[in-house]
């Protein structure tokens, strides 16, 4: 899986499916992440048209296929495993290299996509967290790993 987390975070965009308003929620947690690492991140939120932060503000887009450039971007899922897998599949179609299956995002017919349709799945048991492979926990690892320079900013 730490192969598959730096093949994750060679890419040179970002997306974060579930994105959130809501600070108290991993979906906004998870995008603040990827804009505190100056990583170029896309939200993807169906409902919402912007998701702010006090330095900056990002438009969402709704699915994996409305994203700029799908073949570019891993993908980070913070979603329940129904909604999960229906963005698994699209996020394939659209020949999304790699994604991150946060914690609770996935059952076993999950996984099972995701290993067998992606070139590079980060997700299930490991990493250093107690509940498996997440952004928040594994990510500057991975991202050292990876050698992606980033630089601390603002939220």
């Amino acid at each position: 899986m730490e192969t598959a987390a730096k093949v994750f975070f060679f890419s040179p965009r970002f997306a974060v499916a579930g994105a959130s308003t809501d600070p108290s929620k991993f979906g906004y947690k998870i995008l603040a992440w990827y804009h505190q690492h100056s990583l170029p991140v896309t939200p993807m939120n169906p409902k919402s048209p912007e998701i702010s932060f006090p330095s900056q503000t990002y438009r969402t887009v709704a699915s994996p296929s409305a994203l700029p450039s799908p073949s570019q971007t891993s993908l980070s899922i913070v979603t329940p495993p129904k909604a999960t897998l229906h963005i698994l599949k699209e996020a394939k179609a659209v020949d999304i290299p790699a994604v991150w299956l946060q914690p609770g995002t996935y059952d076993d017919e999950v996984l099972e996509y995701a290993r067998n349709n992606f070139k590079a799945f980060v997700g299930g048991d490991g990493g250093n967290g107690s509940e498996g492979w997440c952004v928040l926990v594994d990510g500057e690892d991975a991202l050292s790993a990876a050698g992606v320079s980033w630089t601390v900013q603002k939220l």
